[in-house]
């Protein structure tokens, strides 16, 4: 009997404003690319990605992430797709005030749709256009305000570059490490839970070792 090519498989979402960076992101995580100039997110768009975690177990998990548009005339839709995930990035942009104060509408959404226990990561990204602070002021959300944000809702938090790639998988990393560690606490029921599956013997992986890559999803 062939081993599983992964150990769980994590439904994991990317939601927040648009333009704050999801789709760059996820391309990031999947193809290690930057999307300079990306098309706005109709609906959804998917991607997946094997990772290992660190530890002495070295856990295989599949993600797959479901990149949810941000304009509300596809909030409905997107809603849908929040159901039983178990991870998710709550994005806002580091440059745009704006983006940070609507997260806490998105993270409502995200806690009355999604799995119970869903791992939440805030992410701050473009910090690559803070970095020195040229012009000074581009920086419109400091750093030790969003961690404060995210302490009191219990989420976890990072900034991040999707144009650079620094910290980009560390959070797919640390929100899927965190979804694990409530799986073994006994939080997710394996049977029942949709955004928690265990592999079978033989599982097969589907594109390459890096990921599959982001595919548009019709809505």
């Amino acid at each position: 009997m062939a081993s599983p090519a992964w150990h769980y498989v994590l439904k994991f979402i990317i939601t927040g404003d648009a333009a704050v960076g999801k789709s760059s992101l996820l391309v990031r995580l999947t193809d290690q690319r930057f999307l300079a100039n990306p098309d706005p997110t109709l609906g959804v768009e998917f991607g997946s990605k094997l990772i290992t975690l660190p530890g002495p177990d070295a856990t295989v998990v599949k993600l797959q992430c479901w990149d949810t548009a941000g304009t509300e005339s596809f909030r409905s839709i997107t809603r849908s797709y929040y159901r039983g995930a178990a991870g998710c990035l709550l994005v806002y942009d580091v440059t745009s005030r704006r983006s940070f104060d609507n997260a806490r509408a998105w993270l409502a959404d995200v806690r009355a749709h999604a799995d119970a226990h869903v791992s939440c990561i805030l992410v701050g990204n473009k910090v690559d256009l803070v970095e020195g602070e040229d012009p000074p002021g581009t920086r419109q959300v400091p750093t030790a305000e969003a961690a404060q944000f995210a302490a009191e809702e219990g989420l976890l938090f990072c900034e991040a570059s999707a144009r650079s790639g620094a910290g980009v998988e560390g959070a797919f990393v640390r929100a899927a490490e965190a979804v694990i560690g409530k799986v073994r606490g006994g939080m997710f029921d394996d049977s029942r839970s949709p955004g928690v599956k265990l592999s079978t013997p033989g599982a097969a992986v589907l594109g390459n070792a890096a990921g599959e890559g982001v595919k548009e999803v019709c809505c």
